[in-house]
């Protein structure tokens, strides 16, 4: 039997009404996995009025998604549109930084791709 890992990772920290929130996608994201997270993102998100989020993904140990778990991200990404200020993708796969330019259209805040960490945390501070 061969068991894949698989699963997001979430980091969120508030100062005033601005969010910094850090995601690690790992493997091929299910559904059961936008289960566990959309609640708590939804939660940290609703006790402010008018948030502002920067989003860092590490995307870097995700291979994809399953389609029920790709139409999850997107339903997310369309409930909090206008919550988003800055989106930085840290990865490693050309898919990626064309899902940042497609990701781009659905936003209202800036998406970008990242190839280095630290390029991804300043572009989020500055």
């Amino acid at each position: 039997m061969n068991s894949m890992k698989h699963g997001l990772s979430i980091g969120i920290e508030r100062i005033d009404s601005e969010f910094f929130l850090s995601l690690k996608a790992i493997g091929t994201l299910t559904h059961a996995d936008y289960e566990v997270i959309t609640p708590l993102i939804d939660s940290a998100l609703a006790s402010v009025k008018e948030p502002k989020v920067n989003v860092l993904i590490d995307g870097t140990e995700l291979e994809g998604w399953e389609l029920r778990a790709a139409w999850d991200d997107f339903k997310l990404g369309l409930k909090h549109n206008n919550e988003f200020n800055k989106i930085a993708i840290y990865g490693n796969k050309s898919w990626q930084k064309t899902l940042a330019k497609v990701g781009a259209w659905f936003i209202s805040g800036e998406i970008k791709f990242f190839e280095e960490l630290t390029d991804a945390a300043n572009w989020l501070k500055s």
